[in-house]
């Protein structure tokens, strides 16, 4: 591992060598875990997502792009941008767009997203995806009531497993995958049925973990610098992510670890069987290393592991591992999607 300079009042490396973070496991689940998960899934599929798109807001390597908003749980319209293969006539609209073959819901960072950014181009051609803001984050998931800043965000309805953010953050998720498969109906005619892919980094990695065991829509995930990784570990982990924010939360209210139970990607993982590219790092002040270990650690189907030497954390290989990432990323969902 590469030493790097840092000014953090703290270890972001945490004293473990790869093979240490290789060995942290996952916490046991709640024995209603899978039930409560599968009845958060059932109710987002009953949500008739009545998805609007906009005008196009922007052509760019080999897509177009374009506003849209869906229905989530709740009523809660979620706004975000609809990608498409710049190859269809644009006057007919997404909907009746034919050329597409594969199709991704994208989630995002803590702080949200402004714009589709490196997200694309997507890992394959002939892609459509669907980029959620979830709600209460940046730009267009702004949600009055709900605060957008993670430190504060993650702290929203923490009280209860039944009223925590989180768990409508990943219920955003499924219905992002109802509306992209209504919005490109073609995605649905396969006689294998629907194949999607998952990316998410960070907040959505571990959003990602949460949401994936309980949809057989996707087929293929990656999940980079995941978080809510081990959650009783996490609690000892100093940061300066919105794991800061749980800790001091908990330091107060030392119950809160029956709710946090519910929301480990970690234990989640392992309901995760589909094949799946992790991608965590060595060195991370955001999201602490071991975490996103046992999120990797725990996966029960096939995994790949692609080892990242830093995460949230800018230095003289970050360009490197980036495209080294996508590269793999790319062969990855061609083997599994293409």
């Amino acid at each position: 591992m590469l030493a790097f300079s840092h000014d953090f009042p703290f270890d972001p490396a945490y004293g473990h060598t790869l093979d240490d973070l290789l060995a942290v496991p996952a916490p046991p689940a709640p024995a209603d875990f899978a039930a409560f998960w599968r009845a958060r899934h059932e109710a987002a599929r009953a949500v008739v997502t009545a998805p609007v798109v906009g005008p196009v807001e922007e052509v760019r390597d080999g897509v177009r792009v374009y506003g849209v908003t869906y229905t989530s749980v709740g009523g809660v319209r979620v706004g975000g941008w609809l990608v498409l293969p710049d190859d269809g006539p644009v006057g007919h609209g997404p909907v009746e767009h034919g050329s597409v073959e594969h199709g991704f819901v994208v989630g995002h960072g803590y702080g949200g997203r402004d714009a589709p950014g490196p997200d694309v181009p997507l890992p394959l051609p002939r892609s459509a995806a669907l980029l959620p803001c979830v709600r209460g984050m940046e730009t267009r998931g702004r949600r009055p009531g709900i605060p957008s800043r993670a430190d504060e965000h993650v702290l929203h309805g923490i009280g209860s497993r039944d009223t925590y953010v989180l768990a409508d953050c990943v219920a955003d998720l499924w219905c992002a995958a109802s509306a992209l498969l209504e919005l490109v109906p073609g995605l649905t005619e396969r006689e294998r049925g629907p194949s999607l892919g998952y990316l998410g980094e960070s907040f959505g990695g571990g959003l990602g973990a949460l949401a994936l065991p309980w949809d057989d829509r996707f087929a293929a995930a990656q999940l980079t610098v995941p978080t809510f990784g081990n959650h009783p570990l996490r609690l000892t982990l100093p940061c300066v992510g919105s794991g800061e924010a749980v800790r001091a939360y908990h330091r107060e209210h030392p119950e809160v670890t029956r709710v946090l139970r519910y929301f480990d990607a970690a234990t989640a993982a392992t309901y995760l069987r589909v094949p799946t590219l992790t991608a965590p790092a060595l060195f991370d002040p955001s999201v602490p290393p071991p975490g996103q270990f046992a999120v990797h650690n725990a996966i029960a189907g096939p995994r790949e592991l692609h080892v990242l030497e830093a995460g949230h954390f800018a230095y003289e290989g970050t360009e490197r591992e980036t495209k080294a990432l996508r590269d793999a990323r790319e062969r990855f969902f061609a083997a599994h999607l293409g």
